[in-house]
């Protein structure tokens, strides 16, 4: 992936050692939006897409708006979006508005792909650019010095938006129990001490929503004991240390429980007998019923932790390799001339292309090396390509 941003490959250097595996990254300008998963979730992330909706400059510039990821987890919906909301107290119904186009306009490909809201479970956060009205900057400070916090919740536009628009009052937010994350003097822990002194507030935020399955009922009222999916907060800060920014940074930290309405993976795959560098390999592998396959879909070969689904060793197209097929299984072929001679221990991945996503994993499995590689010189090891070469005869110059 060399056109990956930054943050993506930090973040995948930090989180595949661990097991997790980016899902997907989309990004609109300033506006990034990463996805990691747990290696063994992968075969039950399904239909994954990924838009974006420019607001700034009457929809024409991507410095404002949202960007977007969706997909089933265990058969169940899940959406996250990221937005840029409109900056200045005096924007508030712009703000509004601009969050109403973004879920109008966040439409994903593919059929059978709900929009935004009617996803089981929406993710909202970002820079939401809300302010606190009314009150006075010394007030204000004076709140927050006191850690009285509580006293400027009232006049959050956000919390004040939540009390008249029913579409927002769905949103769910955790107690705001930290400082105003905006707006800061770089690298310090002081609000704007520039001549403009602008009013702290809680411009950076972390909501979400819950779809309610199944509806309440004249007869009880009641939602059902046991959800299919229910999401809780366990934690809801701002972390102060980091002052490379004019916002502090917030996270949140969820448990989602679900339901599994799946608990198979479409495709299930294993390597045929023991796996050499120096021999065409087989991959055998079976479908589920109601799995569609496409002639884009394909099998890579993975080390074991790989970062994300195109950081494959090899791979094979599973029609255009394809060996032999049965009504239980199918075999594809992988060229030696293509197999990693030093061998060691990776994993095969069935990609689908319609979902855009990784169907099956198979389990961890040997490749035995080539035996005819050269042997290594132990008195060359450790030694740098530019000391072997200044090592030859004639001696080079440095």
């Amino acid at each position: 992936m060399a056109f990956d941003d930054p943050w993506s490959h930090f973040f995948m250097a930090v989180l595949s050692p661990l097991g997790f595996v980016k899902v997907s990254s989309i990004r609109m300008q300033g506006l990034l939006l990463l996805v990691f998963a747990k290696q063994a979730l992968l075969p039950f992330i399904r239909d994954v897409r990924s838009q974006f909706t420019r607001t700034g400059l009457y929809g024409y510039w991507g410095n404002k708006g949202g960007v977007a990821t969706r997909f089933s987890l265990y058969g169940h919906t899940v959406c996250f979006l990221n937005c840029h909301l409109p900056a200045h107290m005096e924007n508030a119904e712009q703000r509004l508005d601009d969050f109403e186009h973004i879920l109008e306009m966040q439409h994903f490909e593919g059929e059978n792909i709900p929009s935004v809201m009617d996803h089981d479970v929406l993710f909202w956060f970002g820079d939401l650019n809300f302010r606190i009205e009314d009150y006075g900057l010394h007030f204000i400070r004076e709140s927050i010095n006191k850690s009285r916090f509580s006293l400027l919740w009232e006049k959050d536009q956000l919390n004040m938006a939540k009390k008249r628009e029913a579409f927002l009052q769905e949103f769910s937010e955790g107690p705001l129990k930290f400082k105003p994350t905006y707006k800061f003097d770089l690298y310090s822990n002081e609000y704007d001490t520039s001549g403009k002194k602008r009013k702290p507030a809680w411009t950076d935020r972390i909501l979400w929503r819950v779809k309610h399955l199944l509806p309440l009922t004249s007869e009880t009222r009641e939602m059902p004991e046991e959800p299919a999916i229910s999401v809780s907060l366990e934690n809801y800060v701002s972390h102060m240390i980091y002052g490379i920014s004019d916002h502090k940074p917030v996270t949140g930290t969820f448990c989602l429980e679900v339901k599994p309405l799946v608990s198979a993976p479409l495709v299930t795959l294993h390597p045929v007998g023991n796996w050499t560098a120096e021999q065409d390999a087989t991959v055998s592998y079976s479908t589920a019923p109601e799995f569609l396959s496409s002639a884009w879909d394909w099998i890579g070969l993975y080390k074991v932790t790989f970062r994300h689904p195109n950081d494959y060793v090899m791979y094979a197209w599973v029609q255009d390799n394809e060996i032999s097929s049965g009504d239980d299984a199918k075999q594809v072929y992988l060229g030696a001339e293509e197999l990693p001679a030093t061998g060691g221990e990776f994993l095969l991945g069935y990609y689908s292309n319609r979902m855009q996503s990784i169907v099956g994993l198979s389990q961890p499995f040997h490749i035995q090396p080539n035996r005819t590689l050269p042997e290594k010189d132990p008195f060359w090891d450790g030694v740098s390509e530019t000391e072997k070469l200044c090592n030859e005869k004639p001696p080079c110059d440095l």
